[in-house]
């Protein structure tokens, strides 16, 4: 289930006209590409609509492939971040094609659903992948979601915060069904990017 309020856009797959390196124009005003990665049906269109347009859709389609939407923040420093979020496909027939999608991005948020032990061993899998071929100063996000759900947890806050631990990640959960934590989740982000030193 996709969160996407609209038909996936088919030219998503060309990264053309963006900046893969969008690390900002100066200190006070930064621009980061930032990717999510996760299963499908984990709720990452859902956290990106909900921050992006305060919207929650539980009818919405799967991504296909990938969508782009952004959206800025204003820091108590008043620092600005434009977030350029590519929300790429969970499915496993468009794993291949998540590389272009983090290649040159500053932040990965790494999403999975605490209702599903499976989608938490394929997030560990995507934390493996940005180790390996990501930036090496990227910031990664470890987001349990679907936190409304605790009748049917599966996954430990326990667990998601020791693995986020060992691997240098900030561990949140999150519920795009009630908003709990979007906002914080990208405000932590936010704080957490390496500034360019003042021009």
């Amino acid at each position: 289930m996709g969160c996407s309020s609209s038909v996936p856009d088919r030219s998503a797959g060309r990264i053309g006209g963006l900046n893969p390196e969008s690390a900002g124009s100066d200190a006070k005003n930064l621009r980061v590409k930032l990717v999510l990665l996760g299963d499908s049906g984990v709720g990452k269109s859902c956290i990106v609509l909900r921050f992006v347009r305060g919207q929650f859709d539980p009818t919405s389609k799967v991504t296909v492939g990938a969508s782009f939407l952004s959206q800025t923040i204003a820091l108590q420093d008043s620092t600005t971040v434009k977030f350029e979020i590519w929300d790429t496909a969970g499915q496993e027939r468009y794993a291949a094609l998540a590389p272009l999608y983090y290649r040159g991005a500053a932040v990965a948020v790494v999403v999975y659903d605490i209702t599903s032990p499976h989608s938490f061993h394929k997030a560990q899998y995507w934390v493996k992948e940005l180790q390996k071929h990501g930036s090496a100063d990227i910031v990664m996000a470890l987001v349990g979601n679907k936190a409304d759900l605790q009748d049917k947890r599966e996954v430990s806050v326990q667990d998601g915060t020791e693995y986020a631990e060992k691997n240098g990640m900030f561990f949140i959960e999150t519920s795009a069904k009630t908003a709990d934590n979007i906002n914080q989740l990208f405000e932590e982000i936010a704080k957490r990017l390496p500034r360019p030193p003042p021009s």
